[in-house]
């Protein structure tokens, strides 16, 4: 497959995937007892990330690729976004789900969780966007 399709393929899936986290997985929190949020995430987790792990990891490499291969406006603003998306995955969203995941987690937490995900969502479709118009314009 040709690598430009990948990278297309890969940022929409992300796209979408972070999409349907924050309007309705992190939403979807909310309606479980905390008890059974921790319960649930528990099986949540390793099934989300087998999803999101294998994408990020893609998307990564191929933001690298690009930027090494044709250092143009876009490679260097994907890369940039892809970055801060790592960063705030690991800053932000890894402790809180390591807090539900040890129960200490309370309903303020899982609002932040929700406010929080626009730091993912919105550059996810930023990088899509990126990707599309450059995909477009080499087509």
């Amino acid at each position: 497959m040709e690598v430009n399709l990948l990278g297309l393929l890969v940022d929409a899936g992300l796209c979408v995937l972070a999409w349907m986290v924050q309007r309705i997985v992190y939403p979807g929190f909310l309606e479980y007892s905390l008890v059974d949020l921790q319960r649930w995430h528990y099986k949540y987790t390793p099934r989300i990330t087998g999803i999101v792990a294998p994408l990020m990891l893609t998307q990564l490499a191929l933001s690298v690729y690009h930027v090494i291969r044709e250092p143009n406006g876009f490679a260097i603003g994907a890369i940039i976004l892809v970055l801060g998306i790592w960063l705030v995955t690991f800053l932000f969203f890894v402790p809180l789900h390591q807090r539900i995941e040890k129960g200490e987690i309370h309903r303020l937490d899982l609002d932040r969780l929700i406010r929080l995900s626009w730091l993912r969502t919105l550059p996810w479709t930023l990088v899509l966007l990126l990707d599309l118009f450059n995909f477009l314009n080499l087509s």
